[in-house]
């Protein structure tokens, strides 16, 4: 055993026998993670510890220090069964501590049982085919990048563009990782390797990746940036692409009074902007009926209308046209799900027609 190998052991020992002193029964097991785990380890390595516990006893068992002869610091934290259990379900790829740890010490075999339980379930997720509940949790993580993106973009102060720079880089990276179906093994010194060997990814990741690193000026970290989103976007967009080419044709209860709703919500509001000659109407009449056709979209086999490509700022008469016309190609997913648009020639048709339905 080496001089590191003996530490990491004194250590592990030191924890085992202040739980048994100062709280007894709250340690369940112990593993050893990180670069010890994976042998990527050198002379000023802090050992990465899964201190798994059963109570809230069991926090004090948690501990940072720095070791001075190696000049090494070390966080010693506790991990509780919920946490694991969390990430059991796969939300997010950082769940190496739950998926590789060595074991080093249980304190009962039915902590380890439960531990291998957990594993099982994540791996379950990860081997699963890939379907649109995977894309949704990859898309979540890149929708987190938004604020920080923002933050880069507008920000005067260069720490400030460049703390909303990290934060970008690292949702991408986790969204990739997500998309992939895979979970950071090795931490951030090999993070080039591990999305590299991800096949669903922008084709040059890494490299977009660095030049944003590589950066010297506020205006170039935008550039970089921006790059470096819209190929994550569009990696994204081809994946939930390939998952809607897999949809089933969209059913009639998905589909009934869709048509009907869009047509009362937004058709006379765009022919009444275009009358009087209000852009802010007609533009944000288009958005909120994009919103509409996104959000069936993503829950039924419809084709992608191109509602704001109808808006034309200097004419609204062809604006409210063109809004006719995606409502018309609209009405042809009615007829293949087998519906027809509710018709009354006057409101007493209606109300007969209301009341007679039972």
């Amino acid at each position: 055993m080496n001089h590191l190998e003996e530490r990491n052991q004194k250590i592990i020992d030191a924890v085992i026998k202040k739980a048994a002193i100062a709280c007894p029964g709250a340690l369940a097991l112990i593993g050893i993670n990180g670069s010890f785990m994976t042998g990527d380890y050198y002379e000023r390595s802090d050992l990465d510890l899964l201190i798994l516990i059963n109570d809230d006893r069991g926090w004090q068992l948690g501990c940072t220090f720095i070791q001075d002869d190696l000049q090494v610091g070390h966080d010693i934290y506790c991990t509780t069964w919920e946490r694991l259990q969390k990430d059991a379900e796969y939300e997010h790829p950082n769940i190496s501590k739950l998926m590789d740890a060595k074991i080093v010490y249980c304190a009962d075999e039915k902590y380890r049982e439960r531990l291998e339980n957990l594993r099982k379930k994540a791996s379950g997720i990860l081997t699963a085919p890939f379907s649109e509940e995977d894309y949704t949790k990859a898309e979540k993580l890149l929708k987190e990048t938004e604020h920080y993106y923002t933050l880069a973009m507008i920000s005067e102060q260069q720490s400030d563009v460049l703390d909303g720079a990290g934060r970008v880089i690292y949702y991408v990276e986790n969204a990739i990782a997500m998309l992939n179906k895979r979970y950071f093994r090795y931490g951030v010194k090999r993070a080039y390797e591990e999305l590299n060997a991800m096949e669903k990814r922008p084709e040059n990741l890494c490299g977009l990746i660095d030049a944003v690193l590589s950066a010297t000026s506020v205006t170039s970290v935008r550039t970089h940036l921006s790059a470096l989103m819209k190929e994550t976007m569009a990696a994204l967009h081809h994946v939930k692409e390939t998952i809607a080419l897999r949809k089933k044709p969209a059913s009639p209860d998905e589909l009934d009074g869709t048509y009907e709703e869009m047509y009362s919500n937004w058709r006379n509001k765009m022919h009444a902007a275009a009358e009087a000659g209000n852009r802010h109407l007609a533009f944000m009449s288009l958005v909120s009926a994009k919103a509409m056709f996104d959000e069936i979209h993503s829950e039924a086999a419809i084709d992608r209308y191109d509602v704001l490509g109808a808006y034309d700022p200097e004419d609204l008469r062809k604006t409210a046209a063109g809004f006719d016309g995606i409502l018309s190609e609209y009405l042809k997913e009615y007829r293949k799900a087998g519906l027809q648009a509710k018709h009354y020639s006057d409101i007493d048709a209606f109300v007969l027609d209301y009341q007679a339905a039972h």
